[in-house]
C-alpha cells in the first residue's frame, strides 16, 4: 500500500470531494512535497469543474486539479539536487494511482519530479502560488517582444494585473486596461482601468486579451489601428469567432500565447526578487483546505475574488 494523501477531487463535472487518494511510489528523481498552499485557477480549473475543458491529454474524471502549489520538500530522491526543508513552487505533480491528476497539485502531499520543482526563498509565503501566472505574464509579453509592450490589456483579473505590472517593470509601459465588471475596476493602479464602453480611442496597435471571451476580436476591432496585433493570452473554451470585413479592412494580426516556459519563470523570479514586480493585492481570499467546496464556488462566481488560496498547513 503506497502513501496516502488528502486531495481536492473533481469526481465528475460539478461534483467535488475532499478525500484520500493514493500517491505513486517515488522514483530516485522524485521529491515528496508537503503542501502549504494551493491557488484556484478561475480559467483552467473552472473549465474542468464545468466539464467544458476541450479534449486535453490526460483529461478524465475523477481528477485532482491544481498547478499553483507552494510546499516544502520532505524527502528527496538520491538522483535529485534538492534537500529536505527546501521551499518549492509545484506546477503540478506526477499524479496518483487511483484518480487522474490533471494537473494534480491540489493535495496535502505530492510526488513530483525534482526537475519540475522551482526553488523558492524560504520566506516566500502564499503569494508564491502566483508564480505560474507571473511566468505566464512574462511569456505573453515575450510573444510581443518584437513589437513592444501592449497598449491595451483586456481583462483586469489576476493575469491582466500581472501583465500590466510586468509591462511596467520590464518596459516602463503603462497600458490601458479594459474591464467590464465594476468591482474589478476599483482601487488605485499605476495604469488606467476603464469600462470598454467608455473608451473612444481608435488607434490601438498592440492588444493583449486575457478575457477568455471568444467574441473578443469583434468587441475590440473598432478600437484598433490598421495593422494592429491582437495577442490571445486567455484560455478560450468556445471557438474564437469574428466578422471578417472589419478585421480585413484593418489587416489585423492574431497571435496566441501558450503556457509559460522555464525561462519565463526565471524572468518572473528575477523581477520579484529585484523588487520590480509586486505580487501584492492579487490574492484576495483564502480558506482552509477542508472548505474547498465553498472556496471553489466563490472563486468561480465572485468578481471581487481575483485569486483564492487554500491553506493546507493544518492537514
Amino acid at each position: 500500500m503506497g502513501t496516502m494523501s488528502t486531495a481536492v477531487v473533481f469526481e465528475q463535472p460539478g461534483e467535488m470531494a475532499i478525500r484520500p487518494v493514493q500517491l505513486p511510489e517515488p522514483h530516485s528523481t522524485d521529491c515528496l512535497v508537503e503542501v502549504s498552499w494551493t491557488g484556484i485557477s478561475t480559467g483552467t480549473e473552472r473549465l474542468l469543474w464545468d466539464g467544458r475543458m476541450p479534449p486535453f491529454p490526460g483529461l478524465a474524471y475523477p481528477l485532482v486539479p491544481g498547478y499553483e502549489t507552494v510546499g516544502t520538500v520532505i524527502e528527496s530522491g538520491k538522483n535529485t539536487n534538492l534537500e529536505a526543508g527546501q521551499r518549492v513552487f509545484v506546477p503540478g505533480s506526477r499524479g496518483f494511482t487511483d484518480v487522474h491528476g490533471l494537473f494534480g497539485g491540489a493535495a496535502q502531499t505530492l510526488v513530483v519530479p525534482a526537475d519540475r520543482l522551482i526553488s523558492l526563498p524560504s520566506e516566500m509565503d502564499s503569494t508564491g502560488v502566483l508564480l505560474a501566472l507571473a511566468a505566464t505574464a512574462c511569456h505573453a509579453l515575450g510573444r510581443m517582444e518584437d513589437l513592444g509592450p501592449p497598449e491595451l490589456i483586456i481583462g483586469h483579473g489576476a493575469l491582466g494585473r500581472l501583465i500590466a505590472r510586468v509591462a511596467k517593470a520590464r518596459y516602463d509601459a503603462t497600458p490601458v486596461v479594459w474591464e467590464t465588471a465594476a468591482e474589478r475596476r476599483e482601487g488605485n493602479h499605476s495604469y488606467t482601468v476603464i469600462d470598454p464602453k467608455e473608451d473612444d480611442r481608435r488607434d490601438y496597435r498592440r492588444v493583449c486579451d486575457v478575457s477568455g471571451a471568444n467574441l473578443i476580436v469583434d468587441q475590440a476591432v473598432h478600437h484598433l489601428a490598421k495593422g494592429a496585433t491582437v495577442l490571445l493570452a486567455g484560455f478560450y473554451a468556445a471557438p474564437i469567432q469574428f466578422n471578417f470585413p472589419a478585421a480585413f479592412m484593418r489587416e489585423i494580426d492574431l497571435r496566441i500565447s501558450a503556457e509559460w516556459q522555464p525561462e519565463d519563470m526565471q524572468t518572473a523570479l528575477d523581477l520579484i526578487s529585484g523588487g520590480d514586480l509586486s505580487l501584492s493585492g492579487i490574492i484576495t481570499h483564502d480558506q482552509p483546505y477542508d472548505s474547498a467546496e465553498t472556496a471553489y464556488q466563490q472563486a468561480f462566481s465572485d468578481p471581487r475574488c481575483l485569486k483564492m488560496v487554500l491553506d493546507w498547513r493544518d492537514a
